[in-house]
């Protein structure tokens, strides 16, 4: 992967790892599942609309992929976010985050099932694999309370969190990020809208809370959304769902550091299970077919950021720097 996905990666595992918290932290006020869901796609459709009109092409991209776009929608933001924001109502925001860590399973196995042609090798299989292990670790301990409709609904949030990359991989990755995300967060927010007023608080919530929405909004739907795209063009829908194998790891530490919650030994295990999961999982091996080349500065192109042989092709164009995108 490159240094770009790895950004990309890392920021997700981060910015995807603290919404369970802020989420609870709402519903506990308490707020209902719809006007945090509203709240958090009206403020995120508000930041990036201008941005996604600014660019142009909005409208006709609209009209073009509406169909994808819809799906899209529903499968990633209108059902899931509401049945994850249910369920924390019942369920410890810890417990939500380590349940959603199944994501990448549950990615792999739709996409065999859709037959999708990105390879999964044996490197990458044992990466998922340890790190559904260092998830389990984190896990077990952790898994008490809660009822059965809390825990489907969190099994809904993570089929639609695997299925909706492979709709943007498949169908809308000729489409700009901000011209995809913006309408959709906007869409999710009329949907809500209705709702959200029937339920609206009698009184203004606390400073507290209101903190925990404007960061829902702004970082974790907002600037998450545009890393999450642009991830799934750069490493393919499989591979970009494997950082919720970093989100419950993000949760401990956070809580080690900022709340002096223990650090034990299972603990640190998880961490280097999931670590190492990630790493293997996330990596690209080699295209069906091709064979590996050594590495020359005449050898290079700027196809993907692979390294190909230039045998047979066309010379460079001025001003190319021979150099792979790194």
């Amino acid at each position: 992967m490159t240094a770009r996905g790895w950004f990309l990666f890392s920021l997700m595992g981060v910015v995807w790892g603290i919404p369970y918290l802020l989420i609870k932290v709402a519903v506990d006020a308490p707020l209902s599942p719809s006007m945090v869901v509203f709240t958090r796609c009206a403020l995120g459709a508000a930041l990036l609309l201008p941005f996604a009109i600014r660019q142009g092409g909005l409208p006709a991209a609209v009209r073009t992929h509406w169909r994808p776009m819809l799906a899209f929608a529903c499968i990633e933001i209108i059902g899931p976010w509401w049945t994850l924001t249910d369920a924390e109502r019942h369920l410890s925001s810890s417990t939500a985050g380590l349940l959603i860590a199944g994501v990448p399973i549950v990615g792999v196995a739709l996409a065999r099932f859709f037959g999708d042609t990105e390879r999964l090798g044996l490197r990458r299989m044992t990466g998922l694999v340890l790190g559904l292990a260092g998830v389990a670790v984190l896990t077990v301990p952790h898994l008490t309370g809660g009822d059965a409709r809390s825990l489907a609904e969190v099994l809904v949030t993570v089929v639609g969190y695997a299925t909706a990359p492979l709709i943007a991989a498949r169908h809308l990755k000729d489409v700009p990020t901000l011209q995809l995300i913006a309408p959709c967060l906007a869409l999710a927010a009329l949907v809500y809208a209705p709702a959200a007023v029937l339920t609206r608080p009698s009184v203004m919530p606390s400073t507290s809370v209101l903190a925990a929405l404007a960061a829902l909004g702004a970082v974790c739907t907002a600037v998450a959304f545009v890393a999450f795209l642009e991830l799934i063009k750069e490493v393919g829908p499989t591979r970009a769902t494997v950082f919720t194998y970093v989100n419950p790891a993000v949760a401990v530490a956070a809580g080690a550091i900022f709340l002096d919650e223990p650090l034990t030994a299972g603990i640190v295990a998880a961490f280097t299970l999931i670590l190492a999961g990630s790493v293997l999982a996330t990596a690209s091996g080699p295209a069906p077919g091709t064979r590996p080349v050594t590495w020359s500065t005449r050898q290079t192109s700027r196809a993907d950021g692979r390294v190909k042989s230039l045998r047979g092709l066309p010379e460079e164009r001025p001003g190319s720097t021979g150099q792979g995108d790194g």
